[in-house]
């Protein structure tokens, strides 16, 4: 039975030491050109594709890999622009520090513990979870793997990258409420994986895992004070448009003449709704969203949002996760995100003007 061909056969075919014929592989200057092209013949003879760059990792006491933590199954972040801007950033600077990205998802495709505890990762970054009692975090940070947290969770020595989610929904709110309108509903993404959908009662806010939906909530609530909100399972437009038929599908005079959907992709689901209810927007319903998504699918309809700078976030999480690696301290960005006004949103319906806040 023939042996696999070994970087020891490489060298005595190339009649070179065995040190040289590793340098030679990782294109060391230290190796002249001839000697490395000896080396490249003999190894192309043998069949030899070159060192194990699993042993090669080890022997730098690094993997190579970063692993990016999503809060939900791949089939949903897949289906999120927003996800996939914020991926696309982090896979740009790991791929110029010839790094890899490994993706780890939620819900039923999330590593076990066993697995999370042997997965070799240089760094890890909660890319879309904010959960502050995810027990992925507390055995990364016991394994010394260094983390970086975009939007949450806010936790002492992990870097967090995040965006003015508050303040962004306020801006919102406040364009509403200049509109005249005082029925506000939120359609919010999931407070917890778990499933639930439906009114979000006291209790249920108390349990919420997620910061970003927590401040979407609260920026709603600084200008209105305490409104109905709807929890959907996922951040789907599908979910978007069953919340919507909910929410819209009652007594005129009880239906919200505006709709803050958390993201632009349920706020699309919300719009889908409406129209098959024949209401229109903004005339009879003002519906607004969270990202700056890129949606063509809607045109010519401009959706009134919050712009943030997703592909950004996941740049400059990536630049902290290798900051990290190489040594360097936790650090705090706060990005700032724009009122960006669309058509989708306009004056409250006269009789809804003069109702009470």
């Amino acid at each position: 039975m023939s042996s696999r061909p070994t970087l020891a056969a490489v060298a005595a075919r190339a009649g070179v030491s065995a040190s040289t014929a590793s340098l030679a592989f990782a294109g060391s200057p230290r190796v002249a050109p001839a000697t490395r092209e000896r080396v490249l013949s003999a190894a192309a003879e043998l069949g030899y594709a070159g060192p194990d760059p699993l042993a090669a990792s080890l022997r730098r006491g690094r993997s190579g890999v970063v692993g990016a933590f999503i809060g939900e199954r791949l089939l949903y972040a897949f289906r999120d622009p927003v996800a996939l801007q914020l991926l696309d950033g982090i896979s740009e600077v790991l791929s110029a520090h010839d790094v890899g990205l490994l993706l780890l998802a939620g819900d039923a495709g999330r590593p076990s513990a066993n697995q999370i505890a042997r997965v070799p990762l240089d760094a890890a970054i909660f890319a879309t979870c904010g959960l502050e009692d995810d027990p992925a975090l507390d055995q990364l940070r016991a394994r010394g793997v260094p983390i970086v947290a975009v939007e949450g969770p806010d936790v002492e020595g992990v870097a967090l990258i995040d965006i003015d989610d508050r303040g962004g929904t306020r801006d919102l709110a406040r364009h509403l409420h200049d509109l005249g309108h005082r029925r506000v509903e939120v359609v919010a993404m999931p407070l917890r994986l778990d499933g639930t959908s439906g009114p979000v009662t006291p209790e249920r806010r108390a349990l919420a895992h997620y910061r970003d939906v927590r401040h979407r909530i609260a920026g709603v609530e600084d200008v209105f004070g305490l409104v109905p909100v709807y929890e959907t399972p996922s951040n789907a437009v599908d979910e978007g448009a069953a919340a919507g038929r909910l929410l819209l599908d009652v007594d005129p005079s009880r239906r919200p003449t505006a709709i803050v959907a958390q993201s632009d992709v349920l706020a699309a689901g919300v719009l889908q709704a409406a129209a098959e209810l024949g209401l229109r927007v903004p005339e009879d319903l003002s519906v607004v969203g969270f990202d700056g998504a890129e949606l063509p699918w809607l045109t010519p309809t401009r959706l009134t949002t919050v712009v943030q700078p997703s592909d950004e976030k996941g740049r400059l999480a990536a630049r902290a996760a290798m900051d990290l690696v190489e040594g360097g301290a936790p650090t705090r960005v706060l990005l700032p995100v724009e009122l960006r006004v669309g058509t989708t949103s306009g004056r409250a319906p006269s009789s809804d003007r003069s109702a009470p806040r």
